[in-house]
């Protein structure tokens, strides 16, 4: 982008008038508050998926990204410790490194696991929370007549 690119992009910027903070809502081009576009929708479907997949990616990580455990000895050591341990033992410093390596790898792929088991849990809670509260909201947003309070109704209460 260039400098007198640029500089029309603020002119431009600047011709919108006023800057207000909006909340609640979203400006429609005419001036207007649009109606409903502004509000926060999430699916209850939607946090299940996630929540699914970050599930599913807990089960490959733990099975498949354990570089410690694989090919694990009598002692629990798996064939990469124990590489690591038999260069150390000829006297080569890469068998530390590589047991270095193994460890970090390790750590990390358990932040990773703790990160996707937070994710699904969450998700999972957080879709049976709002779905609950969202049924105690519908029983108490009646009218006498037990019918839904419309949304103008309710708008009322927040201008």
């Amino acid at each position: 982008m260039g400098w007198d690119e640029w500089e029309s992009l603020k002119a431009t910027a600047g011709d919108g008038g006023a800057v207000r903070m909006r909340l609640n809502g979203v400006q429609a081009p005419d001036g207007d508050k649009a109606a409903g576009t502004g509000d926060l929708v999430v699916h209850q479907d939607d946090l299940g998926a996630v929540g699914h997949e970050a599930y599913e990616l807990f089960g490959q990580l733990h099975d498949q990204a354990d570089i410690a455990g694989l090919g694990a000895d009598k002692d629990g050591r798996g064939s990469t410790m124990q590489a690591a341990a038999a260069l150390k033992s000829h006297g080569f410093v890469m068998g530390g490194q590589l047991e270095t390596t193994v460890e970090m790898w390790s750590a990390q792929v358990k932040a990773v696991l703790q990160a996707c088991a937070h994710i699904s849990n969450h998700l999972d809670y957080s879709q049976q929370a709002h779905g609950q509260d969202d049924a105690q909201l519908a029983a108490v947003l009646r009218q006498r007549n037990g019918a839904a309070v419309s949304v103008s109704r309710l708008n009322e209460y927040f201008h």
